[in-house]
């Protein structure tokens, strides 16, 4: 059965699409079918999947305004091994559109009804706000994984960002929860990230995984060589500590490992 993640928080710069692309390619190097959804307007996991927003034809946005089947979108095939439904900044235009429209916050989950069953994962990378995209991913997914870089105003949000998945889960989507909070950007050597890390564990409790994302060289540069880090240096702390990710996130669900 699809498992269909939405990787959101509303404050950026905390680790959505690093998480999105490199747990997508994690869980496929694992032998599972992967589409990665880039739903943010910045094209981020777009670009950091080796794929150029000047060469897409056809994107999520065409989808969205009914104007593009999967068939016309031509899913990619990345580099990483997963495949790739690709946006760009026109990806706005869509948010726009989609204002007034009946049944619009039910969008994503329409057009993914048919195609999200070839996969054993679709991973959505949520842009950085509590908008209609936002609401389009939680209404589709079946659970949402929160990064939460461990600084300062690491909290700022939160509770917005859980009465929102409270509110869809009891009028659009009532078996949506919570598969994990990841604290990211983590450096166990200052005060503060331990400081921080104990708060969302008071907050969050069992719901935090175990696995942490430290900060990486490797990991930052990966993007830029539009690979995910498993593809860049897969001996890399950021690399291992996806790898550890994904096989927490599987146990979690209780899956058996891929065939």
């Amino acid at each position: 059965m699809t498992r269909i993640i939405a990787i959101t928080n509303q404050k950026g710069g905390v680790g959505k699409t690093t998480t999105c692309v490199n747990l997508g390619a994690t869980l496929n190097e694992m032998g599972y079918q992967v589409l990665v959804i880039d739903f943010d307007p910045q094209g981020n996991a777009t670009s950091g999947s080796g794929v150029s927003k000047d060469e897409i034809e056809f994107d999520v946005r065409g989808l969205l305004l009914g104007e593009s089947t999967f068939q016309d979108t031509c899913i990619l095939k990345t580099e990483a091994g997963y495949d790739l439904l690709p946006s760009d900044i026109q990806l706005t235009e869509a948010e726009v559109g989609l204002v007034g429209q009946s049944n619009a916050q039910f969008r994503l989950k329409d057009v993914l009804t048919e195609q999200a069953e070839n996969y054993d994962f679709v991973l959505i990378d949520c842009p950085p706000a509590l908008s209609m995209l936002t609401i389009n991913a939680l209404i589709a997914a079946n659970s949402v994984i929160i990064p939460v870089q461990c600084e300062f105003f690491a909290l700022e949000g939160i509770a917005a960002l859980i009465e929102t998945i409270n509110q869809v889960r009891g009028t659009h989507n009532l078996d949506l929860v919570i598969d994990g909070v990841l604290r990211t950007m983590y450096d166990p050597r200052t005060g503060l990230t331990r400081q921080v890390s104990h708060q969302l564990e008071q907050f969050f409790g069992e719901r935090v995984f175990k696995t942490v994302i430290p900060r990486n060289v490797r990991l930052a540069e990966a993007p830029s060589h539009g690979l995910p880090v498993l593809r860049y240096d897969r001996l890399s702390k950021g690399a291992l500590s996806y790898l550890a990710l994904a096989s927490e996130l599987r146990k979690r669900l209780g899956l058996k490992h891929a065939a």
